[in-house]
C-alpha cells in the first residue's frame, strides 16, 4: 500500500509541469472611460440605440433586426459597403440605467483578434453636470489553443480592444461636444 501511495505521489509530481503547460487562454478584460461635457441624456441618446453604431470610427453602416429588444442582432459593416462585417447580439438593455450589454456572434479574427467577446456600454452622471461613459469588455484571444501567433495572442487582443474603445470614446466625445 505504501508503494502505491509513493507511486501516485511521484506520478503527480512528474505530471505537474505537463498540467501547467497545458493551460489554455485566460479571459481578458478591458475597460475604458471618458468624461463628456454634455448631460447624460444627450450622450445616451447618441450611444443608447443598439441599431446605430455610426459614432464608432470605421463603421459605415449598422443593420439591426429588432432595435433595442433583447436578442436583436446587428451587423456592422466596416470601412466601405463591401467591407468586413461584425455580427453582434443584444443581451441586456436598460434605458433607465443607460446601459446595454452585447456579444459578438461572428467576426473574422483578422478584423478583431478576439473570441467569446461580450461588452457593456454605460452612461453615468459625470462631473459638472456632464457624463461619464464606461465601455468594458471581456474576451479570449483570437487563437484558442496554446502557442498563438503574435497577431492572435493575448497582447494583440488587449491592444485591439483598447484601441477600439479609446478611438470610439474619443470620437463620441468630439462629436457630442461639438454639437452641445
Amino acid at each position: 500500500m505504501k508503494f502505491v501511495s509513493v507511486a501516485i505521489a511521484a506520478l503527480a509530481v512528474a505530471l505537474a509541469p505537463v498540467a501547467a503547460s497545458a493551460h489554455g487562454p485566460v479571459r481578458q478584460k478591458v475597460e475604458e472611460t471618458i468624461d463628456i461635457a454634455a448631460p447624460p441624456e444627450t450622450v445616451w441618446a447618441r450611444v443608447g440605440n443598439f441599431d446605430d453604431m455610426s459614432w464608432l470610427p470605421g463603421v459605415v453602416s449598422t443593420e439591426a433586426t429588432n432595435g433595442n429588444e433583447i436578442d436583436s442582432e446587428r451587423t456592422l459593416t466596416l470601412n466601405d459597403a463591401s467591407g468586413p462585417k461584425i455580427v453582434e447580439v443584444l443581451d441586456k438593455y436598460d434605458a433607465t440605467k443607460r446601459s446595454y450589454k452585447y456579444r459578438i456572434e461572428s467576426v473574422d479574427v483578422k478584423v478583431l483578434p478576439v473570441t467569446n467577446y461580450s461588452s457593456t456600454i454605460e452612461v453615468d452622471d459625470g462631473p459638472d453636470g456632464g457624463s461619464t461613459v464606461h465601455w468594458k469588455g471581456a474576451f479570449y484571444r483570437g487563437f484558442p489553443n496554446n502557442d498563438p501567433p503574435a497577431e492572435l495572442n493575448d497582447e494583440a487582443a488587449i491592444a485591439a480592444v483598447t484601441k477600439l474603445y479609446q478611438s470610439g470614446l474619443a470620437a463620441l466625445k468630439s462629436e457630442i461636444e461639438k454639437t452641445n
